[in-house]
């Protein structure tokens, strides 16, 4: 599958051990891992403000997400898609990348489930999805 991780996911795979980074390391290894440029500077901001990490390692952490992603560009989403305007990046990045499923964390992404044929799941949901697929 082609999934687009959503900011507030990589950050948490990054930050401790848990569900997660279980998520990361799942996708990773079985589908493949969508972003954008807007995406990874969200993630560059998001090291630096919130976990506050050297540059030094959140140019390891950008260079290795660079190196295991495909990096998509953005269409234009109408701003009504979202309840948050700022969000409707990550449904333009799964748009132009024909995304099947966005792993997020942000309920204003939550509360709209399906997005163009696009499902929208919490890390929980993805991997409640994943176990009952085994």
């Amino acid at each position: 599958m082609r999934i687009v991780l959503d900011t507030n996911v990589i950050i948490a795979a990054f930050a401790a051990r848990g569900l997660c980074s279980e998520v990361f390391e799942v996708i990773l290894a079985e589908h493949r891992i969508l972003l954008s440029k807007q995406i990874l500077t969200e993630v560059q901001k998001n090291l630096k403000n919130k976990l506050y990490l050297p540059p030094s390692v959140i140019n390891k952490i950008i260079n290795y997400l660079l190196s295991v992603s495909e990096i998509i560009g953005t269409v234009a989403v109408e701003k009504s898609a979202c309840r948050d305007k700022n969000d409707t990046h990550v449904l333009g990045t799964a748009l132009s990348g024909k995304a099947d499923i966005i792993v997020t964390g942000d309920d204003d992404l939550l509360v709209i489930k399906r997005f163009k044929n696009i499902d929208i799941l919490s890390p929980r949901e993805f991997w409640e999805r994943l176990i009952k697929q085994l």
